[in-house]
């Protein structure tokens, strides 16, 4: 955090030994470990507040896309149920249909099954002659 080596704090030790004194130099540490220990727990808290507080909106992201998407979901809903209808009337259309065709089969009157080209050929070998 803030890139101190130990000399660094072997001079800002001595140098504090110098100016404060031993007698009070123990006095000075148990302080300076109570803010330390204070200023750590401050910074742990702050930092779980914010992780905290981007989590929830993060959520919040997340329920406002899901919102979002909830009506696509309805529209997809109806849409599926409009086809389904749509599908059903077409399998009761094309139901109708084929009875209609096979009544209209079953009740025409059978056709000349004789092939054309014989017809003909027993038409031009007859007596009669068309020239």
């Amino acid at each position: 955090m803030f890139d101190i080596g130990f000399w660094e704090l072997t001079i800002i030790a001595v140098v504090t030994l110098l100016v404060v004194g031993p007698e009070r130099m123990p006095a000075l540490a148990r302080t300076a470990g109570k803010w330390f220990g204070k200023i750590s727990r401050f910074i742990s808290s702050v930092k779980s507040d914010i992780d905290r507080e981007l989590k929830a909106e993060e959520m919040k992201k997340v329920m406002e896309k899901h919102a979002s998407t909830a009506g696509l979901h309805d529209i997809i809903e109806e849409t599926q149920a409009d086809m389904k209808e749509i599908h059903e009337a077409t399998e009761e259309m094309v139901s109708a249909t084929n009875e209609v065709a096979q009544e209209a089969e079953d009740s025409s009157a059978p056709v000349d099954q004789t092939d054309p080209k014989e017809k003909a050929e027993k038409k031009y070998n007859s007596d009669d002659e068309y020239y």
